[in-house]
């Protein structure tokens, strides 16, 4: 008989964004004339911009020729998109070869394959509050977890322990508190990674929310090309959250019992992916012209915008928060007799707005709701009238 991999059967029974999912369905059942606002599913509200909808028609346009057709790309992805990436770093001050960049259909399906090139015996650091993809991919495997309380005393950006582990992850700006390290913060970790031969995955995915003096990318600190892995998206950077795009950064001096995490990732993809299609990429590469960089950016201006409305509501009403200054997420203390489930129920049947409780991104969340930037403007100003009422 067939054996199953048992590990996901310590998997939480419920999913965070699928119970959700089961509560609003149920309450519209229930209350079909009600205009429920989402403030709590990250997706994006503004449509692709010009320059990539150009791209990808153009791109459709050559997949019509036989002059101009393109069967299986790169496993690695198109040179032409990893060179833009490679000069983007550059105006960071960082320095990679193509050959370090790994385009991929997404970061939540890195984060999740990386494991194929780590050891099941690692000892694995996620902080709490964290986004549950971290967690569920290693008990998935079996691995021994360790949360690290990020709170309100060290501001949601906890430091290195004393004890060594081997795989750590890292997410800035975070997803949920919109915490962001700073670059003092974030050279504790790498230190205390190349000193324990430690891995550090950075999931940079909501970098280009950045607006004010903080690292874009882990390899902005010295020494970190030797002990990080950076995973990167175009989900919330460009919209692509449909369209299924990122990349992955493994630097070629990130080296563990003696062979290289690049070459040996590059073995991975040359096995288990295709590669993402020609037109995706053409799509992301259009982000990085003139024009799609202009257009990119006003669309983050849109949601940071929301953000600051979000912020200043919180504000008036003497709430604490943190984030929405370099991200799209705002982490939110819930009343005093509330737990994040009981303000989901609250919000939802007294004010119609859907949050996130902070219950479902790990016991440190308990006591606290994220609410996101990227609804409409005219949904974001009425959820925080609704708010104001509620509060």
């Amino acid at each position: 008989m067939a054996n199953i991999n048992s590990n996901f059967l310590n998997l939480e029974n419920r999913y965070l964004f699928t119970e959700i999912e089961r509560r609003k369905k149920l309450f519209m059942k229930e209350n079909p004339d009600k205009d429920l606002i989402d403030m709590g599913v990250g997706d994006v509200t503004l449509p692709l911009c010009d320059e990539v909808i150009k791209a990808m028609h153009k791109a459709v346009d050559e997949m019509r020729c036989s002059d101009t057709f393109r069967g299986y790309g790169p496993e690695q992805g198109y040179k032409f998109l990893r060179e833009k990436i490679r000069e983007d770093y550059l105006e960071k001050g960082v320095e990679l070869t193509t050959d370090e960049i790994f385009i991929s259909d997404g970061a939540g399906n890195d984060l999740g394959n990386l494991n194929d090139i780590l050891s099941a015996d690692n000892k694995v650091l996620i902080t709490d509050p964290v986004y549950p993809a971290y967690a569920d991919i290693n008990i998935m495997d079996g691995r021994n977890i360790t949360f690290l309380a990020a709170s309100e005393d060290n501001g949601f950006v906890p430091l290195p322990p004393a004890e060594k582990y081997d795989v750590i992850y890292i997410c800035t700006p975070n997803n949920p508190t919109g915490a962001v390290y700073s670059y003092e913060q974030l050279a504790d970790w790498v230190d205390y990674a190349n000193e324990n031969g430690s891995i550090i995955i950075c999931d940079s995915a909501y970098e280009s929310f950045v607006r004010e003096d903080c690292p874009r990318s882990i390899y902005e600190i010295r020494g970190a090309k030797s002990c990080a892995i950076e995973i990167c998206s175009y989900s919330k950077t460009a919209g692509f959250t449909g369209i299924r795009c990122g990349y992955t950064v493994i630097p070629k001096e990130l080296v563990r019992d003696k062979v290289c995490l690049c070459d040996l990732w590059r073995r991975r993809q040359n096995s288990k992916t295709n590669g993402v299609s020609y037109i995706t990429q053409r799509a992301a590469e259009a982000i990085y012209s003139n024009q799609g960089k202009k257009e990119t950016r006003e669309n983050i201006d849109f949601y940071l915008e929301n953000a600051e409305i979000i912020t200043k509501t919180m504000k008036k009403l003497g709430v604490k928060y943190t984030g929405g200054v370099n991200s799209p997420y705002i982490w939110i203390k819930c009343p005093e007799t509330a737990s994040g489930w009981d303000f989901f129920d609250l919000a939802l049947e007294k004010a119609n707005i859907v949050v996130t409780p902070g219950d479902g991104f790990g016991d440190n969340g308990k006591g606290y709701f994220r609410l996101t930037a990227f609804s409409t403007r005219e949904k974001t100003l009425e959820a925080m009238k609704r708010m104001e009422k509620l509060l």
